[in-house]
């Protein structure tokens, strides 16, 4: 442009001159005064310099100006904007320069949120995605894979794959990705310290518009609670074939002492007839527990709820719990706040404390102390139920509620425990939208407390 405005302008000031000098020469040849002729030329001269000045007003410094603007859009600056005093041509073309800019601007901001967007959802995924190029080199890594394996986000990006990750199972599925040019999955255990993460691997092919592969995308999974949840699904259905198998087995092989001509010793009789019952109550409060779970564990499940007097609740149980501490020679302290009532479902509730206090009987030595504290405040209801048995271990602790879980598998069974008395009752509570606690300490005893609501919001 710059070109052609300055072959244009001397071609217009050549002939300017041209004409001046044909003047000059022709007021040269009439006029014999040399002062009118240089007057003449003076004024023709100051008239050539004022057209001069107004053709680079007009037209020079305007197309200057859009040029300038005009490198500043190539450069990036969307914001750089050309003055529109001008009319014509000119005028029209710093309109559509300044449109264009505006319209650049505007695709510069769109742009910078979706890159911001997608930065955003890439770095608050749940998995952790790592972008390799078909050379092997990390392009991106984002927040869910720097927490998996440490480090930051730079000590991946820019580095071979291989360097970096000191795993040889994802190292086989890029390079199978690569190789077979289609999905592969796997999975690996990544172990820190004493804690173990269990990951699964996807890896994908990119291609580009013409089907050539130019890298692969790698989605890692965080798979440890599942495994978690494999691993307790494995031990319930094992626990459960155990504990069924013991009643079922003793029920069987006396039933079979007796077909062979032990009932006619009233002895032997009456004896094994006993084992045959009480193996049949074990395996009964076992089936019972197991359907009592699984019914809380129902989406359908819908709790009968009431107001609820602890008076008539205490009263309700008591008599049963007295008689179980007694056998023991067991001291039942009760300390409960009077005029207490809340909302909750009262069969549920009192299987909560009941399975409590069985569970401290049984975990205490005779001539113990168990007891029962139950008080509120404007908002929700405590019950603590303490003893000074046996107690347990911190890393026993976070297994009490687990199903089947015995801290002393001897004196469980021996008393008739099924193992799923707390997890019933965790799952109770947390029914009613409650919380349980537990506090316990080697030889000292155990004190477990529940906090539930006083009303029951829809």
């Amino acid at each position: 442009m710059k070109k052609l405005l300055s072959r244009e302008m001397l071609k217009y000031v050549f002939t300017i001159t041209i004409t001046m000098l044909a003047i000059g020469l022709i007021l040269s040849a009439v006029v014999s005064d040399k002062i009118v002729l240089i007057a003449v030329l003076s004024i023709a001269y100051v008239i050539f310099m004022l057209m001069l000045l107004y053709f680079y007003d007009r037209h020079v410094k305007p197309i200057s100006n859009a040029t300038k603007v005009v490198d500043q859009l190539v450069k990036g600056n969307y914001q750089a904007r050309v003055e529109t005093s001008t009319s014509g041509k000119l005028g029209e073309l710093n309109k559509k320069l300044n449109l264009l800019g505006r319209n650049l601007s505007e695709l510069s901001i769109q742009e910078r949120m979706q890159a911001e967007q997608l930065s955003t959802v890439i770095d608050n995924n749940e998995s952790g995605l790592l972008l390799i190029d078909e050379k092997g080199y990390i392009h991106l890594a984002n927040r869910k894979l720097v927490q998996m394996f440490g480090k930051t986000a730079k000590d991946y990006v820019g580095f071979l794959y291989y360097d970096v990750l000191s795993y040889e199972k994802m190292h086989k599925i890029v390079q199978e990705v690569f190789l077979y040019e289609k999905n592969i999955k796997g999975s690996f255990k990544l172990k820190d310290g004493t804690t173990s993460m269990y990951l699964e691997v996807v890896g994908a092919p990119i291609f580009n518009d013409k089907g050539f592969l130019k890298g692969a995308v790698l989605v890692i999974y965080d798979i440890t609670e599942l495994k978690k949840l494999e691993v307790m699904r494995k031990d319930f259905v094992a626990n459960v074939s155990h504990e069924l198998k013991t009643p079922i087995t003793s029920i069987r092989g006396f039933a079979e002492t007796l077909l062979e001509g032990s009932m006619h010793n009233e002895d032997e009789l009456e004896s094994f007839l006993r084992i045959i019952y009480e193996e049949s109550k074990r395996l009964q409060v076992l089936t019972e527990d197991l359907l009592t779970l699984a019914k809380l564990e129902e989406d359908s499940f819908e709790l009968d709820t009431s107001m609820i007097d602890v008076s008539e609740l205490v009263d309700n149980f008591l008599p049963i719990i007295s008689q179980k501490a007694q056998l023991k020679d067991i001291t039942l302290q009760l300390d409960i706040e009077e005029h207490i009532t809340f909302e909750a479902d009262f069969s549920k509730v009192k299987q909560i404390l009941i399975n409590l206090l069985e569970n401290a009987i049984n975990y205490t030595a005779e001539g113990g102390t168990v007891s029962l504290s139950i008080h509120s405040d404007d908002d929700k209801v405590y019950f603590k139920v303490s003893d000074n048995g046996i107690g347990m271990k911190e890393k026993e602790i976070e297994r009490i509620f687990e199903r089947f879980y015995r801290v002393d598998q001897d004196r469980s069974r021996n008393t008739g425990g099924t193992g799923l008395g707390l997890a019933i009752v965790k799952h109770i509570v947390e029914t009613h939208e409650g919380t349980i606690h537990v506090q316990s300490d080697i030889g000292k005893g155990t004190t477990f407390i529940v906090e539930l609501q006083r009303s029951m919001e829809e």
